[in-house]
């Protein structure tokens, strides 16, 4: 699927077939997410990669909005080593994966992590050393229906050139 394509199709999903991801397939989207953009070339970022059907279902009760990872096939976890540009490149990170799982037919949802109540939840429950910092949680697996591509505002609404005016 060419990038554009995969822009305009990508849209959150949060039901799922039971049916697993190919480990191929899990590791094509970390690889995506670790080749974003990273400020000053630090690369931060360490990504687990969460299956068993026991971890994914106490995420679910963890985050009120994150019920639908249990059913997902996988959860990727997003953190990041503590820098000034953190947040940003684990964001881009995350992005670079939603892209990459809608081109691969895949659906995604980003759950958001950092400053969030149950990040230090999910941390230990990953066995996470303190001095990373959970970005998002992806859920991951194949759509249990057709993926509608989502309403975006108008580009002239969005658009400004030179300074921003209405």
């Amino acid at each position: 699927m060419e990038v554009f394509e995969a822009i305009r199709k990508r849209a959150s999903v949060r039901e799922y077939l039971s049916k697993p991801v190919e480990r191929e397939l899990l590791e094509k989207l970390i690889d995506a997410g670790r080749r974003a953009p990273t400020a000053r070339g630090l690369e931060p970022w360490e990504f687990i990669v969460i299956q068993r059907r026991e971890n994914l279902k106490r995420l679910s009760e963890m985050i009120s909005n994150g019920r639908f990872l249990a059913d997902a096939s996988a959860c990727l976890a997003v953190f990041c080593q503590q820098s000034k540009y953190y947040l940003e490149d684990g964001c881009a990170a995350t992005e670079n994966i939603l892209l990459a799982a809608t081109a691969l037919g895949l659906g995604a949802c980003w759950v958001a992590g950092d400053k969030k109540p149950y990040a230090e939840e999910v941390a230990r429950l990953l066995r996470v050393p303190e001095e990373l910092r959970l970005v998002s949680l992806i859920s991951i697996g194949w759509p249990k229906k057709e993926v509608l591509q989502r309403k975006s505002r108008a580009l002239a609404e969005v658009i400004h050139w030179e300074e921003y005016r209405r």
